[in-house]
This record gives C-alpha cells, sequence and structure tokens, in this order.
C-alpha cells in the first residue's frame, strides 16, 4: 500500500496521535467590515423575527438557519449551507433589505436602571434560594442580554469598556430593539408572579381556569412547532410561518416530549422548584430548593406551561447555552426571545414537538 495511503488509514481509525497529523493552517480573523456585514444580517432577521440566537457579527450556524426560514416564510427557495459555517462563509443575501438596518451600531448610555437588576449571585443552589431575586451577574451581562448580543462580541465591540460599568457610560451596541427586563410584568397574555414553582403546575382538563381574554377576538390558528433536529422553534399563523427562534431540547437521557400538546398557562417572572433527582433522574424528591424570580433564574423570565406536567417552554440563566447544550426535557430560548413568543401565543394553542 502506498504510504500516504497508510498514514492516511492510520489517522482515520485514530492509530496516529494528533501530533502526527497534519493540521489545518488557522482561518485568518474576519475584518471588521466583513464582521459588520455579519452583524448587518443577524440584526435583520432578529428586527424580523427570525432570530439567529446571540448576535456575534459571524454567519454561525443559526443565522443559517433563521435565514433559511425566513426565505421559505416568504416563499423563496432558500441556500443550502455550506458543510461548515464556522468557516465563515457569507450566504446569498439578494433580495434583503439590508439597507433597513442602518446604522448596524448604535451608542448606547448605561442607565441607572441597568443597574438596578445587577446584584450578589452565589454560586450554590443553597444560597440562591435565600434570596428574593436572581440578578444579572454583572453590568456586562446585563447590556449583552438587553441587546441580543454574544458578551464576548460586546466586548470587541468595546475593548476595555465592560469592566466597572456605571451610569452615564456609553457603550457600542447591535440595532436591535432592546430587551426591557422591566417591561415582562406588561407581557400579554400571562398570570402574575407566584409562589408556586413553575414547573410544578398541574395541567387539570376540567377545572383549568381560563386566562381572561384568552378566548376573545376572532378565531386563531395559531401553532408552535419545534424541530429538536434542528433546535429551532417556529411560530404558525394557519400555514404561515411568521417567527423562528432558536432553542435548547432535551437530551437524550430526559429526552423532549414528543407528540403534540397545548398551552395551559403563561407565567411571568416566574419561581423554580430545583430538585436535583426530578431534573436528574425524573424522580421527585423531598431534598429541593425554591429559587426566586429573576433573569437568572434557570427558567429565566417566561414559563409557558404544556399539558404536561413539569415540562415547559421557558427562557434561560445562560443565553450562551441556547442549541449548544441540553435541557432536562423542556424547551429552552433565550429570555429576549421567549418574551417575544409569549407575545405570540395563548392559553389553549396547539404545540408540536418532533
Amino acid at each position: 500500500m502506498h504510504r500516504l495511503a497508510v498514514v492516511a488509514l492510520l489517522i482515520l481509525i485514530g492509530v496516529l496521535p494528533a501530533a502526527a497529523r497534519k493540521k489545518s493552517p488557522p482561518r485568518p480573523a474576519p475584518s471588521r467590515a466583513e464582521i459588520e456585514k455579519a452583524t448587518r444580517l443577524q440584526v435583520f432577521l432578529d428586527r424580523a423575527n427570525f432570530t439567529p440566537g446571540r448576535i456575534d457579527g459571524r454567519y454561525n450556524d443559526f443565522t443559517w438557519r433563521a435565514l433559511a426560514l425566513y426565505r421559505e416564510s416568504r416563499g423563496e427557495q432558500p441556500q443550502t449551507p455550506p458543510p461548515q459555517t464556522k468557516a465563515n462563509v457569507r450566504p446569498d443575501v439578494s433580495g434583503l433589505d439590508l439597507a433597513s438596518v442602518e446604522p448596524v451600531f448604535v451608542p448606547y448610555t448605561v442607565t441607572e436602571t441597568d443597574l438596578q437588576s445587577i446584584g450578589q449571585f452565589p454560586g450554590n443552589v443553597a444560597a440562591k434560594a435565600k434570596l428574593k431575586f436572581l440578578p444579572y451577574r454583572d453590568a456586562a451581562d446585563a447590556i449583552a442580554e438587553k441587546f441580543h448580543s454574544d458578551i464576548h462580541f460586546l466586548e470587541q465591540l468595546n475593548p476595555g469598556k465592560l469592566k466597572g460599568v456605571k451610569a452615564g457610560d456609553q457603550l457600542t451596541v447591535p440595532n436591535v430593539e432592546p430587551f426591557e427586563l422591566a417591561s415582562v410584568k406588561d407581557i400579554q397574555p400571562g398570570s402574575e408572579t407566584s409562589a408556586q414553582g413553575a414547573n410544578e403546575i398541574e395541567y387539570r382538563a376540567e377545572t383549568q381556569t381560563p386566562v381572561p381574554g384568552a378566548n376573545a377576538g376572532p378565531s386563531r390558528n395559531v401553532t408552535v412547532k419545534i424541530d429538536t433536529k434542528t433546535n429551532m422553534l417556529g411560530v404558525f399563523d394557519g400555514e404561515k410561518l411568521i417567527a423562528a427562534y432558536p432553542v435548547t431540547v432535551g437530551s437524550t437521557h430526559t429526552l423532549s416530549p414528543i407528540g403534540e400538546w397545548k398551552v395551559i398557562r403563561i407565567a411571568k417572572m416566574p419561581s423554580f422548584r430545583y430538585d436535583r433527582e426530578m431534573l436528574q433522574h425524573g424522580q421527585r424528591s423531598g431534598n429541593f430548593y425554591m429559587l426566586p424570580p429573576g433573569p437568572r433564574n434557570p427558567v429565566g423570565v417566561m414559563w409557558i406551561a404544556l399539558n404536561r406536567k413539569g415540562i415547559g417552554i421557558h427562557g434561560t440563566n445562560d443565553p450562551g447555552s441556547i442549541g449548544r447544550t441540553v435541557s432536562h426535557g423542556c424547551i429552552r430560548l433565550s429570555n429576549w426571545d421567549v418574551v417575544r413568543l409569549a407575545t405570540k401565543i395563548k392559553q389553549g394553542d396547539n404545540v408540536s414537538i418532533h
């Protein structure tokens, strides 16, 4: 056998050590112009409610998926993504009104309100349960979520400015509609903050109290479809796709429940019953902690309960985990996306998980 063929075979079956394998040359960092172009597309999709996840100035997997679904919603043929979108290959953006995103970046002056949602954030669950509110870890954490951004990207846009941020400081941020934590309480439909853990809500078809106004107005045909293979959630009005968001689904150990379900309740700023046995093995125990509401509660700022106890569509305390890690059976979105989703659905709407 030819020597090169032997080497290739040994590498394929893992006999040769990594040091003996031919290394690909490092990819050059994208230029400022390329970062701006990628961010422009991400902001465009975010504004259109076909969100690319955290804005990071790259043509990442979720940017490609969001763009494909946006084109599909317009009856267009989506472009097939390359095998490795990590190469930052630019997708076809013809026909998109990207000029509407101008400027791509805007100045933002930090306010006292931004800093009010920052506070003590202990590392262990028992200490968290003693708090009245689970806040952002620091100002950078809060501002990154407010502008739907990857925190490292925000640091790249503001070198040396994110440490010790104070009211009055001016930062450069992507030109998206800001996520306002204080406005979550005004989201409709919804329910008031409850001391009961969001994941303790039970489904009782005969006794479920309707949400006021849930059935008012013209008849609806809104459905939510969750694709566990692509980690994307789509909102449909009849047959028309009107929004799409990246999600995290359950692991092979704690699968998200495949099938047809219904929304039974939408809880704002929920508490969460943290039971390690339940989360890891599906067995409820008496050893648990009730975690208070806040943006860094494990289920974020919104819990959309389904008619299966303990399973819901909810926010997150870690935006960087969306689509990249697994949940304990629930469907997890970024806080800014779950709030937008909550404005589009109501009690009784159908949810399909497949």
